[in-house]
């Protein structure tokens, strides 16, 4: 049987725990290591999603992210409404049901190659959802001082951890993960403490290959970007997607984080 076959069948298995009829074909997520359908029972229209990982790395902060961010108030956002999990063999699943997001997402990959068109009201509501974000108090962690220095060290440059800021960020805010034409952000596995304006960092480093809508990106966020937080969060961004680049994921995005990353480094 092959891993997708598999995946589809836990959600059949998920849809019959939680009473649901599932009513769509299956979105996949990174390298397919989680998967979700729109479902529907008496209560509405759901999304259903199931995630998968070895029994030794099935806990944690990540592992729960979704139902956890539930506390966050002023975000468009899923909310779960029930969660299972159970064992076959050597891994261990997670099922969640969550209220469905209406719309579509920007993009079906985490970067975009082509400019984007949105509401003009898409991104003074983005701006608002990432300070609500990162007003939220909490004690999970999405990036700790170490591998904040860590992935800067990649460019040759050493950071001043003690003029760092912290803030509460989503850590994984991409264009995949961003509903259109309302506004709404999927997928909290890894939302904690990070380095102050990583979110819009992130988001930035993924639309570096549309340069219009980057600019967009950074004429919302320009007082965060351009401060040297800003870049601190873009030169940590920058090094974890070129990591990602370097195994196999989108190499045409791999020159220009390179170019950016240098010229922060120089500028810091």
């Amino acid at each position: 049987m092959t891993w997708r076959n598999w995946m589809t069948d836990l959600l059949s298995a998920a849809a019959e725990r939680f009473s649901l009829v599932i009513t769509g074909s299956p979105t996949w997520g990174w390298r397919d290591r989680s998967a979700g359908v729109p479902a529907k029972r008496s209560g509405g229209s759901r999304w259903l999603r199931v995630v998968t990982e070895s029994l030794q790395w099935a806990h944690g902060d990540w592992w729960t992210g979704n139902i956890d961010a539930n506390v966050i108030t002023g975000v468009a956002k899923p909310t779960v409404l029930d969660s299972a999990e159970w064992e076959e063999g050597p891994r261990r699943i997670r099922a969640e049901v969550m209220t469905l997001a209406p719309g579509y997402p920007c993009s079906p990959t985490d970067m975009i190659t082509a400019e984007l068109e949105l509401p003009a009201r898409w991104w003074p509501d983005l701006r608002q959802s990432l300070q609500a974000i990162s007003a939220a108090r909490t004690s999970r962690e999405c990036v700790d001082a170490a591998q904040l220095a860590d992935r800067i060290r990649r460019f040759g440059t050493e950071p001043d951890l003690s003029a760092v800021q912290w803030e509460t960020v989503h850590g994984d805010l991409h264009w995949a993960n961003l509903m259109q034409p309302q506004l709404a952000i999927l997928d909290w596995e890894w939302w904690g403490c990070g380095p102050a304006g990583l979110d819009a960092a992130t988001l930035y480093c993924y639309s570096l290959s549309a340069p219009a809508t980057a600019r967009r990106v950074h004429d919302t966020f320009r007082d965060i970007l351009s401060a040297p937080q800003g870049a601190i969060a873009q030169l940590y961004a920058c090094s974890r997607l070129l990591a990602r680049t370097e195994h196999g994921d989108h190499p045409q995005l791999a020159p220009l984080l390179r170019r950016h990353g240098k010229r922060l480094a120089r500028a810091l």
